[in-house]
C-alpha cells in the first residue's frame, strides 16, 4: 500500500450529514498504519488565505450571497490550497487526501444553485492545473440520515433548506454517473461498516 499510494490523489465527498469528515479522518489513519506518507486538507481552507474565504462562505450572516459568488469564492479558496499546498505534495510524491473538492461545487452550486456543473467544471479547467483527482468516493446518505447527524450548530450551507439539499445528493450522484475514478457508497450505516468500503475501494484501485 505504501507504494500504491505514492503521489496519488483522493478525494472523499457528499452531501452534509454523510460522514465525510469522520471518514476522512480515518482512512488518514489506516493508510499512515500501512506505512504510507499521507497529508490531509479541507476544503475550503486548508491555507491561511483559503480558511478566510471559508469564514465567509460559511458565516450564517451572509444570507445575501449570490450562487455565482458561492462558486468564484470556493474556487478561489481551492486554487490556493492546489498551488501552496497539494500541487507540491504530489511532487514529493506523497499521498494527498481531502475532505471535499470540486465535487462538491458541482453538486451544491452547480446542480442545486442552479449553476450548472458543466459551468463550474469549465471555471475549474481554466483555473486549476489538475482537476480531477484519481479518487473520488461519494458517500450517499438520505436526508432523514443526514439532519440526524448534523447535530451541532449549523453553517450557512447546512443552513439551506431541505429541498435544496436533496438536489444536492441528486447532484452528486448525477456526476458520479457514467464518470471516471468515481465510486458512490451507500453510506447510512454505522462508522465502521462504512469505513470498511472505503478500504475495500481503496484497496482494490
Amino acid at each position: 500500500m505504501k507504494e500504491k499510494t505514492l503521489g496519488k490523489f483522493i478525494v472523499i465527498d457528499g452531501p452534509d450529514g454523510c460522514g465525510k469528515t469522520t471518514q476522512t479522518k480515518l482512512l488518514v489513519d489506516w493508510l499512515k498504519e500501512q506505512g504510507a506518507d499521507v497529508v490531509t486538507f479541507r476544503e475550503p481552507g486548508g491555507t491561511a488565505i483559503g480558511e478566510k474565504v471559508r469564514q465567509i462562505l460559511l458565516n450564517p450572516n451572509h444570507i445575501a450571497m449570490d450562487t455565482a459568488t458561492e462558486v468564484m469564492l470556493y474556487m478561489a479558496a481551492r486554487v490556493q490550497l492546489w498551488q501552496e499546498k497539494i500541487a507540491l505534495a504530489l511532487k514529493q510524491n506523497k499521498c494527498v487526501i481531502l475532505d471535499r473538492w470540486l465535487s462538491s461545487t458541482c453538486a451544491y452550486q452547480g446542480y442545486a444553485g442552479g449553476f450548472a456543473m458543466e459551468k463550474v467544471i469549465k471555471i475549474a479547467e481554466d483555473c486549476l492545473k489538475r482537476v480531477w483527482p484519481d479518487l473520488t468516493i461519494i458517500l450517499d446518505v438520505d436526508l432523514e440520515t443526514a439532519s440526524a447527524r448534523l447535530n451541532r450548530d449549523l453553517d450557512r450551507m447546512e443552513r439551506k433548506g431541505d429541498g435544496y439539499h436533496q438536489k444536492v445528493r441528486e447532484g452528486f450522484l448525477e456526476l458520479a454517473k457514467g464518470r471516471k475514478n468515481f465510486v458512490v457508497i451507500e453510506a447510512t450505516g454505522d462508522i465502521e461498516t462504512v469505513h470498511k468500503q472505503v478500504i475495500d475501494i481503496v484497496e482494490k484501485i
